[in-house]
């Protein structure tokens, strides 16, 4: 008789509580660590709440784009994930939540565009009535900007959601946060963004990481509103989240809520301002893995 192991991860850590954000570590087969997190969320409908469970999916262990301000690129790549292992952690958040995840962003480990072989299939599983029946409106990818990834993306079907992680108004500021600058231009990586918005019919995102005296000043502001004019995109700012062994800070409220109100100013988009949940559970890309991989097995017994 032959026998199939079911479940390609397993659960070995989980932080918060199921009313609130939750973030899971999972081991995989070969030992490996990545992590999820569930976030609950109620919208309301014509005075109807309803509650809506999204879940951030990794789609790679470790990275090799080395964001500045990420903790998921600290230890480098080490693998891309199996079509299995991404589906994986969408069906085993959903039963240790208890109830089904109607929403899905692929914002955690890894970047999503890197490993769009087993991405894609992920992807056909994800949406087919016959799998998790999840839809495309309710997914959304993010990419630090893989330019001929998001034009081959762009030829997928489904109409998913796309965010780019831009961080930076112009080349000298971006490249400070993101290395991938240095091979794809923040020009090059617009004039994707024009392509993808023309071939999908679909509205984008810009995805600003305001970090103090990096890239919080009024001047980038002013191009982050002219850029996302340009793309007739939406904006999320989202306030430093701090991750151990980096030196980065958020600015102050009133620098925030300053930069808000420039980009105000030069684009007619909407401008959201996103407190990330989960300062308490270590919940920025990455953390809980390198502190479990680095945990020293003697504090167990002490």
């Amino acid at each position: 008789m032959e026998h199939y192991d079911l479940l390609p991860m397993t659960q070995i850590q989980v932080q918060g509580s199921k009313d609130t954000t939750q973030k899971f570590l999972w081991n995989l087969r070969d030992q490996q660590l990545i992590e999820s997190v569930l976030i609950p969320a109620s919208q309301g409908t014509k005075g109807v709440r309803a509650s809506r469970l999204t879940l951030c999916v990794s789609t790679q262990v470790g990275c090799a784009l080395g964001c500045k301000f990420c903790a998921s690129g600290l230890d480098g790549l080490k693998r891309n994930l199996s079509t299995g292992e991404i589906l994986g952690q969408i069906i085993l958040a959903g039963k240790q939540a208890g109830k089904r995840i109607d929403n899905l962003v692929f914002m955690g480990m890894g970047e999503p565009l890197a490993n769009l072989p087993a991405l894609l299939p992920a992807l056909d599983i994800i949406l087919s009535p016959k799998g998790l029946g999840i839809g495309a409106r309710h997914i959304t990818l993010s990419t630090s900007g893989l330019v001929p990834k998001i034009l081959e993306l762009s030829k997928y079907p489904a109409q998913i959601r796309l965010a780019i992680s831009l961080h930076g108004g112009d080349n000298d500021t971006r490249r400070k946060i993101m290395p991938i600058n240095d091979r794809y231009s923040v020009e090059e990586l617009l004039i994707a963004c024009e392509q993808f918005i023309e071939e999908r019919k679909k509205m984008i995102t810009l995805e600003y990481i305001l970090i103090k005296g990096i890239n919080d000043d009024l001047k980038q502001a002013e191009l982050l509103g002219k850029h996302a004019k340009r793309l007739n995109a939406k904006i999320n700012l989202i306030p430093y989240n701090s991750v151990d062994g980096l030196e980065w800070e958020r600015p102050s409220k009133d620098q925030i809520i300053a930069f808000k109100q420039k980009v105000e100013m030069e684009s007619p988009s909407r401008v959201t301002l996103r407190m990330e949940k989960g300062h308490d559970i270590d919940a920025a890309c990455g953390q809980l893995r390198l502190r479990e991989k680095n945990r020293n097995p003697k504090d167990d017994f002490e």
